[in-house]
Order: structure tokens, then C-alpha cells, then sequence
């Protein structure tokens, strides 16, 4: 299962961050070259669904030499095995599994890294896949199968699910609004503070009247979008930069976050605008996760009561760890160098962790 864990297993209590991914995923991710990418339908770069028989086809293109690696995935479940592996904050994450192979992968991983999983909720039928194509310059481009897999619906969820946490981890999903507003509504009835990842530019594209409607409601406390997503945000906008971008999530959310790459990210509280550059960017070998893992360390930040700047080198370093090797998992080498990033500059260290 991979090297020991920092920090124990969480307890049945009500954990400090709870993430909502309606459907549990298992992620497949491979290096490709220019080559292979070519023959799959759809944009580079993002992430667009696909049917299992789509699927199952760039599996069985890739073969076996491109280095497969095979683990729980999906952004909010990244974000918040994070947070408990590299940051020993509590977490919790409310999702469906199927009772297939890839429904046990998900639980026993999620398991082993002491996420609290008594959310988790075991259905008959088949667990979400994604196979993540990664090129030899750590770009990833994405192909989730949903279509069939069993979720978590609306009227399923409960008070309980979010009673005693502090902040709810949300993925922007067209398919998964309905679940997305119930959460809101049952977590903001508790309380809770709540986070909301744009998930990638196709979705904000495509769907971006729903998502304004999200936004306006004055409900999501804490906004993340890449610089792709914030482009597409403001495409009809004179002015698109990055900017732009962050003080428009600003209008609608009291805190905004532009992630930039290998620029850094941007991002605004109030009438406070901080920059920071990225870290660990000349070893980066794969992309796949470095918006949930930055989302980790920032939300690290919020828990602690951080400063702004302080929160965004965190997820700078957080977002760095996980790009130094395939999969959206940070490995106990790469959290090592994530504490010694943190120690070089003087940053607020997890508890238990020597300064």
C-alpha cells in the first residue's frame, strides 16, 4: 500500500473538513507521448467524459509500457486525503462505491491514509475510472467515465454528514449540481464555511449560466480555478487576465484563488491581492493533482487561521510536492520535501512535524 503515514487514522468524530465527491473514483495515470494524444478525441489539456466503451479503449491502447500507476482519485478526494496525509487536518469525504474491484481500491486507499469514511456509502453497481494521459512535459489531459457509476443523490444527504466540521470541499459538476446545492444548503445549516473548485475549462464553458447562479448565491465562501478556467470565466470580458479573474471570483466569494502554473497563483480577500510564485516547478513530471494538492495546503492555511500570503505558499508548496512524481497521491519522499520547502521558509509547520 506504500510507506507508513504520519499521522493516525482519523477518529469517527466529526472531522474539521468534509468533501463532497458524489461518485468515488479510481484514476489511472500514464506517461504518453505527443503521439497517443493525438488519437484521442477532444482538447488537450482538460477534461472531458467519455462512455466506459471509450474507456475501455485507451486502456487497452496504452498496454503496458507507459508506466501505469493506479490509485483512489477524483479532485475533492485528492484534496482531502492532502490534508490529512501532508497536513494532519481531519478529514472526511462523502462519496458512493460500487461493490466492483475498483470500489474496494477506492475505500482501502482512502482507508490506509486515515480519512474518516463514515460518510462512504456502498452501492450495487460500478465505480467511476478515469484514465489521466500525461505527456513528457507533466501535462495532463483527462478522461473520466461517470455515466454508469453509482453516486450519492440529493435526498440521500443528511444533517449528520456535516455536523461538528468547519468547511465543505466542493467540485464544480453540471451532473452533480443537484447533490452540489443540497450539500450547500445542509452545510451552511451546520455552519459550515464552503470551498469550490472550478473543475476545468470545458465545464466552465459549457455550463457557466449554473455555475454564475452557484457563485451568486453568496454560498461559496472560497473560490479555486486555474488560469484556463479563469480565462473562460471571463470570455466575454474586454479584460481577461489573471487579474481580472480573482477580482471577479472576488465580487461573489470572500476568498478568490487564480493558480497560474508554473507563474505561481493569485489570489484576494477583502481588499488584500497577493501574489506568490510556484515551487518545485523544474522537477515536475506530472501535473495530475496540482490544483487539489495547492487547494490542501491552502485550506491547511484557513484552518490555522494563516494570513493570505501564508496560505497560498503553502498550497504552492503542497502543489509542488505532488508534481514530482505520476498521480495525484503525495509519496512519503515528496512529503519530505514538501516540510523542508515549508522549513526553508518559515512557514507554519503540521503538528507533530519537528520545525
Amino acid at each position: 500500500m506504500g510507506a507508513e503515514q504520519p499521522f493516525p487514522e482519523a477518529e469517527a468524530e466529526a472531522s474539521m473538513v468534509v468533501g463532497l465527491q458524489p461518485s468515488a473514483m479510481v484514476d489511472t495515470i500514464a506517461l504518453v507521448d505527443s503521439s497517443f494524444l493525438d488519437g484521442i478525441p477532444g482538447e488537450r489539456g482538460g477534461s472531458i467524459p467519455v462512455g466506459i466503451e471509450e474507456l475501455d479503449y485507451i486502456r487497452r491502447e496504452l498496454k503496458e509500457d507507459h508506466g501505469e500507476k493506479t490509485i483512489a482519485g477524483g479532485s475533492v478526494a485528492n484534496t482531502i486525503r492532502g490534508l490529512r496525509t501532508s497536513f494532519g487536518i481531519t478529514t472526511a469525504i462523502i462519496a458512493a462505491y460500487g461493490d466492483d474491484h475498483q470500489g474496494n481500491l477506492f475505500l482501502n486507499n482512502m482507508s490506509f491514509n486515515g480519512v474518516n469514511l463514515s460518510c462512504l456509502r456502498k452501492k450495487k453497481g460500478h465505480t467511476a475510472q478515469c484514465v489521466c494521459l500525461v505527456d513528457h512535459s507533466g501535462n495532463r489531459t483527462m478522461r473520466p467515465s461517470l455515466s454508469n457509476a453509482v453516486k450519492v443523490q440529493a435526498h440521500e444527504l443528511v444533517r449528520e454528514d456535516f455536523k461538528g466540521s468547519k468547511w465543505l470541499v466542493l467540485r464544480y459538476a453540471i451532473l452533480n449540481l443537484e447533490v452540489i446545492q443540497a450539500a450547500i444548503s445542509l452545510a451552511k445549516q451546520e455552519g459550515l464555511l464552503v470551498s469550490l473548485d472550478l473543475a476545468s475549462f470545458e465545464m466552465v464553458r459549457k455550463f457557466k449560466p449554473p455555475l454564475m447562479k452557484l457563485l451568486e448565491s453568496g454560498n461559496i465562501d472560497l473560490c479555486f480555478a486555474n488560469e484556463d478556467e479563469a480565462t473562460e470565466l471571463l470570455r466575454d470580458e474586454h479584460n481577461a487576465d489573471p487579474v481580472a479573474a480573482v477580482e471577479f471570483l472576488a465580487k461573489y466569494c470572500k476568498w478568490a484563488v487564480v493558480t497560474l502554473g508554473h507563474n505561481g497563483c493569485i489570489a484576494k480577500h477583502g481588499k488584500e491581492m497577493v501574489r506568490v510564485p510556484a515551487i518545485g516547478e523544474a522537477k515536475a513530471i506530472d501535473a495530475t493533482g496540482a490544483g487539489d494538492l495547492f487547494a490542501s495546503g491552502f485550506l491547511y492555511g484557513m484552518v490555522k487561521g494563516l494570513s493570505l500570503e501564508e496560505c497560498c505558499k503553502i498550497g504552492a508548496c503542497s502543489g509542488g510536492s505532488v508534481t514530482r512524481s505520476l498521480g495525484g497521491e503525495v509519496t512519503l519522499e515528496n512529503r519530505q520535501w514538501l516540510y523542508k520547502q515549508m522549513k526553508i521558509r518559515d512557514l507554519h509547520m503540521p503538528d507533530g512535524i519537528c520545525e
